[in-house]
């Protein structure tokens, strides 16, 4: 049973940064791909950031600059920086994996206040 485990949510003031982790339970590279997507109020989920096993990023366009993810093999841990946040960057976020199957976190709730 694969397990995803974010940290690092919280409130913060916009303008503010912040670090999402996302521990995976096994080898992140026994997974095609890794990444971020986040759901805010009454919004469809979307992705923010997503990391192939061999390196290949995507950005959403509107997040580009502002959000960067990264790894850390040793840890099996994919993380998300990001900064300068504002208002409306306020979501759940949830660390996804995917392989054959797909594979979800239960989420890291980030309020941004104005």
């Amino acid at each position: 049973q694969v397990r995803l485990v974010e940290s690092g949510g919280g409130l913060v003031q916009a303008g503010e940064s912040l670090r999402l982790s996302c521990a995976a339970s096994e080898n992140i590279f026994s997974f095609n791909a890794m990444g971020w997507y986040r759901q805010a109020p009454g919004k469809q989920r979307e992705l923010v950031a997503e990391m192939t096993t061999g390196g290949s990023i995507k950005y959403a366009d509107s997040l580009k600059g502002r959000f960067t993810i990264s790894r850390d093999n040793a840890k099996n841990t994919v993380y998300l920086q990001m900064s300068n946040l504002t208002p409306e960057d306020t979501a759940v976020y949830y660390c996804r994996a995917r392989r054959i199957l797909e594979y979800w976190g239960q989420g890291t709730l980030v309020t941004v206040s104005s």
